[in-house]
């Protein structure tokens, strides 16, 4: 049986069930205990698991970031959450330099089986330094797994996933969409990293997004169903490793499409994409690959530049319209 939950409680209740199952699992962060998570997604874990395995830290990214990769090397599997991961760039030499690496440095003696886990992307007006998008930053180093989900049931279903996992994780969340609702499966609910997910069936165009730009896409494909197009929607959900598969048999289908990425258009998630469809699915495209980024600046505070900045479902139509030759 399912049940309508939020973003919030369905990590909840992914890390809690895991927990549960086995003692090796902790939780720590920024007042992931005492305050119940700055985003209130660790509500009540504390209280259930005592203060040796939901564990506040002090304001020092590096440091407790690295204590998690260190447990981890010992045999315990942590969840280190992030405020956000603007802030864990202070903590990227423990997660690039050592996480990343220990398995191969280590010649397969070493795991790290380590989550670590926060919002990513924009968050309304909270201007340049806090409102940067990591998923490309982090699936760009081997050895790391990247998950980007806002969709509640595959979120729990990740999250577990990922504390099974014996390789190190980033899941990027979204701090505007811990309220977002869905209807979570009750028990055992895992999902398969590295396998994306199609939204919606279509056969005119194919829109490629994760995280909240699904949101977007959505109501994109919404207003093109209006129109008489039909668009096929895929949901990522995991950035590294990538599902080249479920991407290219749809280009097959639609042989046109349309990526959107909240990210910076230099370098990022959709300029992959891009990349893999026309060097499996070339002989398939009736258009050129179109993306929509965020745009090529740091994010201005002010909310009309916001507005301008953010890719918006106005943009995916007319990128929509360009490769339909409309």
């Amino acid at each position: 049986m399912a049940r309508l939950l939020q973003l919030r409680e369905a990590i909840r209740e992914g890390m809690s069930e895991e927990m549960r199952r086995d003692d090796r699992v902790f939780l720590m962060g920024e007042e992931v205990a005492e305050y119940n998570g700055a985003y209130k997604v660790s509500k009540g874990m504390l209280d259930e698991f005592g203060p040796k395995r939901v564990i506040d830290t002090p304001i020092a990214e590096l440091g407790f970031a690295g204590i998690g990769v260190g447990a981890a090397m010992n045999g315990l599997r942590p969840i280190v959450e992030f405020m956000t991961w603007n802030f864990a760039v202070l903590a990227f030499d423990q997660i690039v330099n050592n996480a990343a690496k220990t398995l191969s440095q280590s010649a397969g003696n070493f795991k790290c089986p380590i989550v670590f886990r926060g919002p990513s992307g924009a968050a309304g007006q909270l201007a340049q330094q806090h409102s940067q998008t990591f998923e490309a930053w982090l699936a760009n180093c081997p050895g790391l797994k990247v998950i980007s989900s806002i969709h509640p049931a595959d979120s729990k279903g990740l999250i577990k996933a990922a504390i099974r996992d014996d390789n190190p994780i980033c899941i990027m969340e979204s701090e505007i969409m811990y309220g977002e609702t869905g209807e979570v499966p009750e028990g055992e609910h895992l999902v398969e990293i590295g396998k994306a997910a199609i939204r919606r069936e279509g056969t005119d165009v194919t829109l490629i997004s994760y995280n909240k730009m699904m949101n977007v896409i959505n109501a994109a494909a919404d207003e093109l169903a209006k129109q008489g197009i039909s668009a096929e929607v895929i949901d990522l959900r995991t950035i590294r490793p990538l599902d080249h598969e479920t991407i290219v048999n749809s280009v097959k289908k639609t042989n046109r499409v349309v990526v959107v990425d909240e990210s910076w258009p230099f370098a990022g998630v959709s300029a992959e994409i891009t990349y893999e469809i026309q060097k499996y699915a070339f002989d398939y495209l009736d258009a050129p690959v179109v993306r929509v980024n965020s745009a090529d600046v740091s994010l201005p505070y002010a909310p009309t530049l916001v507005e301008a900045y953010l890719p918006n479902p106005k943009k995916v139509l007319d990128a929509v319209n360009q490769v339909m030759y409309r």
